[in-house]
């Protein structure tokens, strides 16, 4: 492609950017988000705080809606539901919602009702929440004014429940529009409700916590060598994400230690005897907390590549943190990594529940020194999943739809 044609794509890119968020700052002026938010931490409290901040800054009165209870103590398999880190964004969510208490689901939906904002963007990551978020968006939309778009992680659970699929048909039948993220959710989608109104948007990068600093400078902090090569495994442990086949790939990775970073969610016990009967323990590193805000941009930093071992998924937010430090990834083919990662150009796909395939990728990406070629692809595919993108997408379906096309 000629260099003409690149800045031509560049200036029609800024346009089309620029046009949509004039069209947004007169589709909506009042935005409700509910999701998760802090104090409460994780990824759909940084995803809600970044969609916030976007919408903000198009121009919009934005409020975010979060919990007060998000999850009953008996159910919550982690060790707090609270953020130990800073906020890295400053957010007033108002903590409203109690997720078992019916009688407060329609405190909370007369209270939007009564307020009319324009559109209410549910973040949907578990049908969990189905009974809450439908019984909220079928009251809030009695004023004959609010719109209901549900944004969907997922719509078929990683791990089933009896319920799934009636919670999250109750929630779904009050919602006018859908977003999702991957070709996984939206053939789930299309499946299950037939004729949604819906857009696919890629999963945005996390650039809540910051920027990459130097390789040197992380290692120094975190008490690592310099010499060392380190893949990352990031994240909650839970059963679908594969951290045994990550193990069993170790057994024939040679001069490469794996850092384990996150809370986890099934046996811990389990993964590090495994890793003692694999006898590479010695290679294995853990680090089983959830890891603070601030803190994140270390681990990201000083790895040379992250890894995705999973089992199956729809999306990772693990794979736009990577992308955020500008970091390869090694990820299975399944649900919607392969989307983001063009495999051999910024990291390599691989089978799931295949341990010789990871090893292998692991062992050539060190090899082959392919580190410098996949960041400076990294850098280059990351520019498409950017928040801007993910506004418009909104303001045009729902300016779309609202005008009948």
């Amino acid at each position: 492609m000629s260099s003409k044609k690149k800045q031509g794509s560049t200036i029609d890119d800024a346009i089309h950017h620029f046009s949509f968020f004039i069209l947004c700052s007169f589709l909506f002026v009042n935005i409700v988000i509910i999701g998760t938010a802090y104090p409460l931490r994780g990824g759909i409290a940084h995803y809600v705080a970044l969609l916030a901040k976007y919408f903000l800054k198009a121009g919009h009165t934005v409020d975010v809606v979060s919990f007060k209870r998000q999850y009953p103590a008996l159910l919550f398999p982690g060790k707090t539901q609270d953020e130990s880190g800073d906020e890295l964004f400053s957010l007033k969510a108002e903590m409203l919602i109690d997720s078992i208490n019916p009688f407060n689901w329609l405190a909370v939906g007369n209270m939007l009702r009564a307020r009319k904002p324009d559109i209410i963007i549910f973040k949907y990551w578990l049908p969990f929440f189905g009974p809450c978020y439908g019984t909220i968006a079928a009251i809030a939309k009695r004023n004959h004014h609010t719109k209901i778009l549900m944004i969907c992680d997922n719509i078929v659970p990683h791990e089933k429940r009896p319920g799934d699929k009636l919670f999250t048909s109750y929630a779904f039948h009050f919602s006018d529009y859908f977003l999702v993220q991957s070709d996984a959710v939206e053939n789930d989608l299309l499946r299950l409700y037939p004729g949604s109104a819906y857009r696919k948007i890629p999963h945005p990068v996390y650039e809540i916590f910051g920027e990459e600093i130097s390789k040197e400078d992380a290692r120094k902090k975190l008490g690592i060598s310099t010499e060392e090569n380190i893949i990352l495994f990031f994240g909650y442990v839970r059963v679908y994400k594969g951290l045994d086949v990550m193990l069993h790939a170790m057994k024939t990775i040679a001069n490469v230690t794996l850092y384990v970073v996150g809370e986890f969610y099934d046996d811990e016990h389990h993964y590090r005897a495994l890793a003692k009967q694999l006898q590479v323990d010695s290679s294995v590193r853990f680090v089983s907390d959830y890891i603070p805000n601030d803190e994140v941009k270390y681990y990201f930093s000083a790895c040379n590549a992250v890894v995705l071992p999973y089992k199956s998924a729809t999306q990772s937010g693990i794979a736009q943190i990577a992308f955020n430090f500008n970091k390869p990834v090694i990820a299975t083919n399944v649900g919607g990594l392969a989307e983001i990662v063009p495999d051999g150009e910024a990291g390599y796909i691989i089978e799931p529940n295949a341990p010789e395939q990871c090893a292998k990728a692991v062992n050539t990406f060190f090899k082959e020194k392919k580190e410098d070629d996949f960041v400076a692809r990294v850098k280059i595919e990351k520019k498409k999943y950017s928040w801007e993108r993910l506004v418009d997408a909104i303001c045009e379906m729902t300016e779309t739809n609202n005008n009948g096309k």
